[in-house]
C-alpha cells in the first residue's frame, strides 16, 4: 500500500504533475463555488471547449499559448455576458452557439493541418508528463491572484452572487464584478487545461463544490471545503493515473466523481436519520431543533 504512495514519487514528472494537479484541484473548486451557486455550470464546460479553439489558433499562427487561449477564452466569457443580457437569447444558448462554434473552428484547422499533435491530446484529455516548468509558474501564479481576489472581494461576490439586482442597488458594480470573474476563469482553464483536459475540466469545476454544497450550507465553510475536495481529488487521481496508467483527467474526475457519491449517501442517511429522531416524530415530521 505504501508503495502506492511512494513509487510514483521517485519520477520528477510525476511530483511536477502532483503540484500542478494539487494547484489546479484547488483552484478548480475555489471557482467552481460561485459557478454552482449562480447556476453557471454551463459555462465552465463552454469556455473549455472555447479555450481550445483558441490554443489551436494560437499554436497554428505561433504565437503564446496562455497569452492566445487566455485572451480567447476571456473574449469568449464577455460576449457571452453581453449576448445573454439581450433579453430574446438565453444564456444557456449563448454559452452553446459561441462555445461550440469556437470549438468547431479549433478541430476544423486541425484537421485541415492533418497534424494531430501530442499538445492538442493534452489538451483534450489532459497529460500530466507534459507539465513543464512554465505551467507551474502559471498555474502557481493564477492560483495565488484568484485567492486574493476573492478574500478582498469576498462581501462583494457574495452579494452578486445571490443577489445581482439587489447588489447594483447598493453600489456594487455587478458588471465589473462579472468581467473580473470571467476573466479569472478563462485563466482557471487555461492554466488547468493541460492537466485534466478541455473535455473534463467542466466536471473540476462543477464536482467539488456540489460535493461540498451536500455538506454544508455555509458560504465561507462551503469555498474553504470545495478548495480541499478540489485538491484532494486532484492529488489522489494523480496516483490512481500512475497506477493504472490512464489520462490525469479522467483519473481526477472518476475520483471526484466518488466523493461526490460518499457525499451524497451521507447526505440521504443524515436526512433520514434526522426524520426519525423523537422530536421529528413529536411534531408530526416537521423538525425545528
Amino acid at each position: 500500500m505504501i508503495d502506492f504512495f511512494t513509487d510514483p514519487l521517485a519520477y520528477q514528472f510525476f511530483r511536477n504533475g502532483l503540484y500542478a494537479a494539487a494547484l489546479s484541484g484547488a483552484l478548480c473548486g475555489m471557482m467552481g463555488v460561485y459557478i454552482v451557486l449562480r447556476r453557471m455550470s454551463y459555462i465552465g464546460h463552454g469556455l473549455s471547449h472555447s479555450v481550445f479553439g483558441g490554443a489551436v489558433v494560437s499554436y497554428i499562427i505561433g504565437i503564446n499559448f496562455y497569452l492566445g487561449a487566455g485572451a480567447w477564452g476571456f473574449l469568449s466569457a464577455l460576449l457571452i455576458n453581453a449576448t445573454a443580457r439581450r433579453r430574446k437569447i438565453g444564456a444557456d444558448a449563448a454559452i452553446g452557439i459561441i462555445t461550440t462554434a469556437s470549438f468547431a473552428l479549433g478541430v476544423a484547422l486541425i484537421s485541415r493541418r492533418r497534424t494531430f499533435t501530442r499538445d492538442f491530446e493534452a489538451a483534450l484529455f489532459g497529460n500530466i508528463l507534459g507539465v513543464d516548468r512554465q505551467e507551474l509558474w502559471v498555474i502557481t501564479g493564477v492560483t495565488i491572484v484568484v485567492a486574493l481576489a476573492i478574500f478582498f472581494g469576498y462581501k462583494q461576490l457574495l452579494f452578486v452572487t445571490f443577489d445581482s439586482d439587489l447588489a447594483q442597488v447598493y453600489g456594487v458594480r455587478s458588471a465589473w464584478i462579472d468581467a473580473a470573474f470571467s476573466l479569472a476563469l478563462a485563466a482557471t482553464i487555461v492554466a488547468s487545461l493541460n492537466i485534466v483536459g478541455a473535455t473534463l475540466i467542466a466536471a473540476s469545476i462543477v464536482m467539488p463544490p456540489t460535493t461540498a454544497r451536500l455538506l454544508t450550507d455555509s458560504f465561507g465553510k462551503m469555498i474553504v471545503l470545495s478548495t480541499m475536495i478540489g485538491a484532494f481529488g486532484g492529488i489522489f487521481g494523480m496516483f490512481f493515473s500512475f497506477e493504472w496508467d490512464i489520462a490525469s483527467g479522467a483519473s481526477i474526475v472518476l475520483f471526484l466523481t466518488f466523493l461526490f457519491s460518499l457525499a451524497l449517501l451521507y447526505a440521504t442517511l443524515r436526512g433520514q436519520l434526522r426524520s426519525r429522531t423523537p422530536l421529528a416524530l413529536l411534531n408530526g415530521g416537521d423538525h425545528h431543533h
